[in-house]
């Protein structure tokens, strides 16, 4: 196995704030105060920001004793008990999470469990304690999201399982549990996978009575048993309960957060970057549960909140949150602050999209926390496995190459079938072209220099007209070879499925079917913290 990196500069719809937070420019500093390298700055955190951390004995006792409660629920490894008694002790916490996909999602998800995992042991490294955690994102209620998962299948096309489980609109994922038709689901991933432990794992853990959520910790607790990595379920009431404090803070501040929040975007938007979430003169970044779906909480007139066709008083709402917290559910820019009230965290790890959420969130973490947590990037990969690899080599192809979409794909693919002395005759043509053009151009230049431009744009076209033509050359190769489309379909399928990197799109349990548990260790060894951009790494 090896790899090397791929700026995301040079892959296709990465925002303009992804790019100039990983390499720190000026003009991102003031919305990211640290690197996206940890390792410029962990040790700083031993000596100076760790004590910012503000973390009382008795909140971490009561954390504590919920991950243990869920950890043996989860069926935790001895590893990652050891961990949650290095958490007791007083360790510190290298945090990511994500929704709670279906079979655990696309493979970025276990990407992100061995990115904090890797940072936790650099932060190990310099002397701080410091153990992963998997935040479990159970109370999102986008089920079509989570309810997916792309498995290749053997005509090459990326097949999308779903399950039939369905709850109240908007309802909490993890509220929402499998039927009997999981059972039939999970054989129909099976046939796919083949026979392997990753499919037995499976069978194991997607059962009717469990949850998205449950099935996801039992499947990832299993994955994850000999690297420790701990897994919260953010939707326990008891955590919550712990939480109650910061809901009435919200409550209480929501309009000076509010404008905060705004102020940023504008921010924001002067700088020339987007806002991830859309902030109005009516957000929170509150939801409350209702009838079992979650319901945004906007502000009201008079200083009052409204979620749905409900109106309440501030004094109403902040007894909600003393009376019955588990009724109050975070948006994605407060989250991460419940969080990192709930644990001591060194930094998050998280996608292009959390970054941006991030940028938003300051304004939450300043009036909520007093510490603004650094956020880290996930390992980025494609996987090339022997035969798309293979198949790059036998057409002389990169991934760059994929990265145009399908069609110019199987242009290139054509191309390189061409008969020899047609893609002569090509090449020949093209210097002819330019060659006279020359001669014209200095003929010209003796005669009216006026004209030098028209002849520049007729070498022009005259060149576009035979690069046009060799692309149609090619494409007619192509129809007549069924073998080389096919080829074409296959690499696109599997490296740039739908014109996004394989890692959102192919699910993380085809590549442990194929590969074996052992690939997460070596990924592991893979991730470089200096490299913060995608890696293509070749099985």
């Amino acid at each position: 196995m090896n790899s090397h990196c791929l700026p995301f500069r040079q892959i296709p719809h990465s925002t303009r704030l992804f790019l100039d937070y990983l390499d720190h420019l000026p003009a991102v500093q003031p919305f990211f105060p640290r690197s996206a390298r940890f390792r410029e700055w962990v040790e700083n955190e031993v000596q100076n920001e760790v004590q910012n951390i503000r973390y009382p004995s008795d909140r971490r006792n009561l954390v504590a004793d919920i991950l243990e409660r869920q950890s043996r629920i989860f069926g935790a490894s001895p590893r990652t008990l050891e961990n949650l008694a290095a958490f007791r002790a007083g360790a510190l916490a290298l945090v990511t999470g994500q929704q709670v996909g279906l079979f655990g999602g696309p493979a970025f998800a276990i990407y992100k469990a061995l990115s904090a995992v890797k940072l936790a042991e650099e932060a190990r490294r310099t002397g701080l304690s410091c153990v992963p955690i998997f935040w479990l994102a159970t109370e999102d209620h986008d089920l079509e999201e989570v309810n997916q998962a792309g498995i290749p299948a053997a005509d090459t096309q990326l097949e999308r399982i779903t399950s039939a489980a369905r709850g109240p609109a908007d309802a909490p994922v993890g509220t929402i549990r499998f039927g009997p038709d999981i059972s039939e689901t999970v054989l129909r991933v099976q046939g796919l996978l083949g026979e392997c432990e990753a499919a037995k794992l499976l069978a194991d853990c997607y059962r009717p009575g469990e949850t998205f959520g449950t099935a996801f910790a039992r499947f990832f607790s299993a994955l994850f048993a000999e690297f420790g990595v701990i897994l919260l379920d953010g939707s326990d009431a008891e955590l919550d309960r712990i939480a109650a404090p910061l809901y009435r803070q919200v409550i209480e501040q929501a309009h000076e957060l509010n404008n905060s929040l705004l102020e940023r975007d504008q921010q924001l938007q002067s700088a020339g970057y987007h806002q991830q979430v859309r902030i109005t003169s009516t957000s929170t970044p509150l939801f409350l549960m209702s009838n079992g779906s979650r319901v945004a909480v906007h502000l009201g007139a008079g200083g009052t909140f409204v979620a749905g066709t409900e109106t309440l008083t501030q004094k109403q709402l902040v007894a909600r949150a003393e009376s019955s917290p588990h009724s109050f559910s975070p948006n994605v820019l407060l989250r991460p602050v419940i969080q990192d009230y709930l644990l001591p965290t060194v930094a998050y790890v998280g996608g292009a999209a959390e970054v941006a959420y991030f940028a938003q969130a300051a304004p939450l973490y300043r009036g909520l926390n007093g510490r603004i947590t650094p956020i880290v990037p996930r390992f980025s990969a494609t996987l090339v496995e022997a035969k798309p690899k293979a198949l790059l080599e036998r057409y002389e192809l990169s991934f760059l190459d994929l990265l145009h979409g399908p069609e110019p794909l199987r242009e290139k693919i054509g191309a390189r079938l061409l008969d020899p002395a047609l893609q002569q005759s090509f090449d020949q043509a093209g210097a002819a072209v330019e060659r006279t053009m020359t001669a014209v151009r200095d003929a010209l230049a003796r005669l009216d220099k006026t004209l030098i431009e028209s002849a520049a744009n007729a070498e022009s076209k005259m060149l576009y007209q035979l690069t046009n033509l060799r692309a149609r050359a090619a494409r007619a190769e192509l129809r007549q070879s069924e073998v080389a489309e096919r080829h074409a379909r296959f690499l696109s399928n599997t490296l740039y499925p739908g014109k996004t990197l394989q890692e959102r799109e192919v699910a993380g349990v085809y590549f442990l079917a194929k590969q074996g548990r052992e690939l997460l260790g070596q990924l592991l060894e893979m991730i470089h913290p200096d490299c913060v951009d995608h890696q293509l790494v070749t099985l």
